[in-house]
């Protein structure tokens, strides 16, 4: 009987399989019903509007508050509403901050603060207690001045931490170019506009801007209309009506002719390129989605035009991508961007532009088109399990002027998108022809091939800024090697610099340990080294060991994820030369290149082998940066090291900075040891 039933099921499955044509793709189904609740509305009496959408499948409640006002420009204390952001929800007049803070994980609840919104999640059966602390915080702010202190310190930390940051530099160049740096868009955070706000401003901040008049409150999950209506009156109808204050702003305006704005960064690594145009775009336009597509298709992923150009075909980037915002009260930005580089910078941004053009003058294919929409439908079907996602559906709909059944037919929407549709939305909002390409990187690397770049014909203009978007004169790179200082004295000065040759050769091992910061885990580093030759680097991510790289003096090798792979000859010469706690005294012919600029003063650069070339600050006689090049797949790969921050240990100096370049960010060592003449055994090295 078994086996007749196993007949019988494999039969069905062959009989079935044969009815299919496998060949040809099946067609799409109907769009799927997009079932979303219409949210009940009241409005209290100061202003504040309130939407409730009740979903019953999970005992959870979230409430999204947030203030649509107009943008608020901070001027010469910009940095005052990240401020009031901190301050917010560090309890209140009624419940200190560590009370709040226990609570809240006693409850196992989630609330947050920005400096025009809050946001508060928890299970059903707390959640009145969660809205109560939630509406306590937002109208009765405790502001202390020793919480105020602490975060301003924090602020500004964050701030010298960017300094160099190339990717922080071109954000900040490119809104202030495309907004003007007294518009709210286009104005940025300084250390010198932080310590220009006091404890009173930020009250004042509150007083105006953190008010019911323009507030919406969005309650969604297992909680029925009228007991959110009574918990909302309760705890929200002391919040005090007030009018907002609203300031006009000039209107922002494309450039008249592509150029190029160039901001030198010579620590550089790599080169951020943005290709950016104003766009007047709202989410109630007839072709709002029409531009979203042509964007997706443009660059918005790995499967989009521009990734596939500059990374899949032309191996010039990690990745590049386009994004598009829509703005009710001002003009936002279509961006075309990717870090890549700096020896094809110039390349890049003609790659970037031609795909631009490419998909204003020509319609984009079926497939692509098909495809785009097939992920948006995914997304848009995935998104609507979230129930954030249905707090912000609700509150677009009612501040961004949308159809109430806006979100209830996108899919039908989209399905209508035509190729024609994405074709005439691209050419109304993406530019190739009124572009303001920012570049930001080495200018003494990249300047020279930039100035004769040419897109269709015509070569483009290069206006240069400093790194606060200040015009300034185009940099000079045409300081010629000294002829009164040789590579060799630009060594002794460095051996003085670090505490002398004798104290050097006194050195037999150096033990080091580092630390840093690296998505979310810690990156951990041990060296080793003596003057035998011998050589350890220990990564680790997260406390297990990730990289071991090992020279006991002849032999060597790599052990990674497991696999050793012992060094050729080439290697093995190569260690040997590096093998030593100061490598530069093995150094027999090194040669002095020229002197360049770098982030904080010039320095020497000198080539010390075929392969590394060391730089040294001109007065102070310190290595800040070493550049070494090695192959990868076949290609040539600068890596560039910065060092800094150096400190004393047993009368030498060594950098307790040391910033290594991986792929488009950086990462900042920070040496918790060092060790001279201890903590290193031949047993390291086996």
């Amino acid at each position: 009987m078994k086996r007749l039933f196993i007949v019988l099921f494999v039969f069905t499955i062959v009989k079935t399989q044969a009815q299919v044509d496998r060949t040809q793709m099946p067609e799409p189904g109907p769009a799927p019903e997009i079932n979303l609740k219409d949210a009940q509305r009241f409005e209290l009496d100061n202003g504040l509007k309130v939407l409730v959408v009740e979903n019953h499948k999970l005992p959870r409640v979230s409430a999204q508050l947030t203030i649509d006002n107009n943008p608020i420009a901070e001027g010469d204390k910009a940095g005052v509403a990240s401020l009031l952001s901190s301050l917010l929800g560090n309890g209140s007049k009624n419940i200190s901050k560590d009370e709040f803070n226990e609570e809240i994980d006693f409850l196992g609840a989630r609330l947050s603060f920005g400096s025009q919104s809050a946001f508060a999640s928890s299970l059903s059966k707390y959640f009145p207690r969660v809205l109560e602390l939630m509406a306590d915080a937002a109208i009765n702010p405790n502001f202390t001045e020793e919480e105020f202190e602490k975060e301003k310190t924090k602020i500004i930390t964050g701030l010298k931490s960017e300094e160099k940051d190339v990717k922080a530099i071109s954000s900040r160049v490119q809104r202030a170019l495309a907004y003007g740096a007294k518009h709210p868009y286009g104005e940025f955070t300084t250390e010198e506009t932080v310590n220009n706000v006091k404890l009173a401003d930020v009250r004042n901040f509150y007083d105006s801007y953190f008010a019911p008049t323009n507030a919406y409150l969005i309650i969604i999950g297992d909680i029925n209309f009228e007991e959110a209506k009574e918990l909302v009156e309760k705890n929200f109808k002391p919040w005090t009506k007030r009018t907002v204050p609203s300031f006009g702003y000039s209107t922002p305006k494309d450039v008249q002719y592509t150029q190029i704005n160039f901001v030198d960064v010579p620590n550089a690594v790599q080169s951020e390129i943005t290709v950016e145009n104003l766009v007047n775009l709202k989410m109630s336009d007839p072709d709002y989605l029409a531009a979203l597509v042509a964007n997706q298709i443009l660059g918005g992923g790995g499967e989009a035009r521009l990734f596939l150009n500059l990374r899949e075909d032309k191996g010039y980037t990690y990745g590049s991508y386009s994004s598009i915002g829509n703005d009710k009260y001002a003009p936002s930005r279509f961006r075309a961007f990717a870090s890549v580089r700096n020896a094809v910078t110039d390349s890049s941004v003609v790659e970037i532009l031609n795909e631009i053009d490419k998909i204003t003058s020509k319609p984009v294919t079926e497939e692509e088109l098909k495809n785009t929409k097939a992920k948006y439908i995914g997304n848009f079907v995935l998104a609507l399990e979230r129930p954030e996602t249905i707090a912000q559906y609700a509150l677009n709909i009612e501040t961004e002027n949308l159809q109430k059944d806006f979100y209830k037919t996108y899919l039908e929407k989209i399905n209508a998108i035509t190729v024609e549709d994405v074709q005439k939305a691209a050419q109304k909002y993406f530019s190739s022809k009124n572009a303001r390409i920012v570049v930001v990187g080495k200018g003494s690397e990249v300047l020279e091939n930039l100035e004769k770049t040419k897109f269709n014909g015509k070569e483009l203009s290069i206006f240069y800024y400093d790194k606060y978007a200040n015009k300034v004169d185009k940099p000079d790179y045409s300081a010629e090697t000294p002829t009164d200082v040789t590579a060799a004295q630009v060594l002794e000065n460095y051996f003085k610099a670090i505490g002398g040759k004798d104290k050097l050769k006194d050195v037999s091992s150096v033990y080091m340990l580092a630390e840093a910061a690296f998505n979310g885990a810690t990156l951990g580093l041990v060296s080793k080294v003596t003057t035998k030759n011998q050589s350890l680097i220990e990564v680790s991510f997260g406390g297990m060991t990730a990289q071991k790289i090992v020279f006991d003096g002849t032999q060597g090798y790599v052990m990674a994820q497991g696999q050793r792979m012992d060094y050729d000859e080439k290697q093995i010469e190569a260690a040997k030369a590096e093998a030593h706690p100061f490598a530069e005294l093995k150094v027999e012919n090194p040669t002095l290149e020229k002197v360049e600029p770098y982030e904080g003063g010039k320095a020497y650069a000198v080539k010390l082998s075929d392969k590394k070339t060391a730089y040294f600050d001109t007065e102070s006689g310190l290595k800040v940066k070493e550049t070494t090049v090695q192959e990868q797949q076949g290609q040539k790969i600068t890596v560039t090291t910065n060092y800094s921050d150096y400190q004393e240990v047993k009368g030498i100096k060594f950098p307790f900075t040391i910033t290594q370049a991986l792929g488009p960010q950086n990462i900042d060592f920070k040496v918790k040891e060092i060790k001279i003449n201890e903590g290193v055994s031949d047993e390291d090295f086996k």
